[in-house]
């Protein structure tokens, strides 16, 4: 199959199945080849997670501690006020995220809700950093108000295949969740999508996802790729543990697929040893979540990273909020682009005994 950075949104699942199954190295290489066409081989995008609003959600995800259904111990919390989440933000960006995400355990927002969540927003985008936001489903004028309010991206996940669905979640429909995605760009925000790996799905299911994913036009700008946390209380805290080649086949694929997404290694590193996150990188991921939680499990600290980046000789994505995704999207073409320049030379370097 030969090496592409052409951007698709019709694969077919003999296509994404001959993707899973080529030799592990071969995946890799390809993978890292789409990745180099499009990205700065070394930048990783860093974004930090806080939740805004914690715990007794209606849903039944049978993942998630959150879930009002399950008893998980969580300390329930209501919205957080401004002042604390902006404080979060400025933490964050001095420990070197580019990107501040709000997360809120609701099925949907209340309007009364979204005015405070709009001054966040604004506030934080003061600061110079992205904004993404999770609150649930929305409606047409909720998009509208948070894209009027200067959220950059707003995070949606599939979470599984169409058909392993129902056996995670009851109380909202796929379709809810495309129809969500679809308000969310048709009010000019930018997409962030992916899904959960490792709650007993197939393989067949991680195929369809990201079938799924790379089907939307245009393909969601960031894509996390989360491994299941198995927490205690929730019907998933006993699932078979997934083989992590298998999570970084699905991290490769997804590249290959969608390659000029930002591909997050999200939920689950806690878990990775280093050697995990390393080929994850290989294969193409390049972005992360920075800091000690994701919403309310665990996730390694911001020192641990720094460490690991320096270990692999990574570094933070620069990101400008004042530029447009085509800008940004082109600016980063054309690092990619030099950097093949610079590598191409040291080749020819060698070559001439230089």
């Amino acid at each position: 199959m030969a090496v592409t950075a052409a951007t698709r949104h019709d694969w077919t699942l003999d296509e994404i199945n001959a993707l899973f199954a080529l030799p592990f190295n071969d995946l890799l290489f390809q993978a890292q080849q789409v990745h180099r066409a499009n990205f700065a081989a070394n930048a990783v995008q860093v974004s930090t997670l806080l939740s805004i609003k914690t715990g007794a959600c209606p849903e039944d995800c049978k993942y998630c501690p959150q879930s009002g259904h399950y008893n998980t111990q969580l300390e329930k919390e209501k919205l957080l006020e401004i002042e604390k989440v902006v404080e979060q933000a400025k933490a964050a960006k001095a420990a070197g995220a580019s990107r501040f995400c709000m997360g809120a355990a609701w099925r949907s927002p209340r309007d009364k809700d979204l005015i405070a969540v709009e001054e966040m927003v604004r506030q934080v985008k003061a600061l110079g950093l992205e904004t993404c936001m999770t609150l649930g489903m929305v409606n047409g004028e909720q998009a509208s108000r948070l894209a009027d309010a200067g959220l950059d991206y707003y995070n949606h996940n599939l979470d599984t295949s169409p058909d392993y669905y129902g056996e995670i979640i009851t109380t909202r429909t796929y379709s809810d969740r495309l129809e969500t995605l679809a308000t969310v760009r048709e009010a000019g925000m930018k997409v962030c999508s992916g899904g959960i790996l490792g709650m007993g799905e197939g393989a067949q299911d991680r195929s369809a996802l990201l079938q799924q994913l790379a089907k939307l036009t245009p393909h969601p700008e960031s894509v996390p790729i989360n491994m299941l946390v198995k927490v205690p209380g929730t019907p998933l805290e006993n699932a078979d543990d997934m083989d992590p080649i298998e999570f970084i086949r699905a991290i490769a694929v997804a590249r290959i697929m969608m390659p000029q997404s930002h591909v997050r290694l999200s939920a689950g590193r806690e878990q990775m040893s280093e050697s995990t996150q390393a080929l994850a990188f290989l294969a193409g991921a390049n972005s992360i979540f920075y800091g000690d939680k994701l919403l309310t499990t665990g996730n390694p600290q911001a020192d641990r990273d720094r460490a690991l980046f320096a270990k692999l000789g990574l570094y933070p994505e620069k990101r400008e909020t004042c530029e447009s995704e085509e800008t940004q999207a082109g600016r980063l073409a054309q690092q990619a682009q030099q950097q093949q320049l610079n590598e191409r030379a040291a080749e020819l370097a060698v070559d001439a005994g230089v």
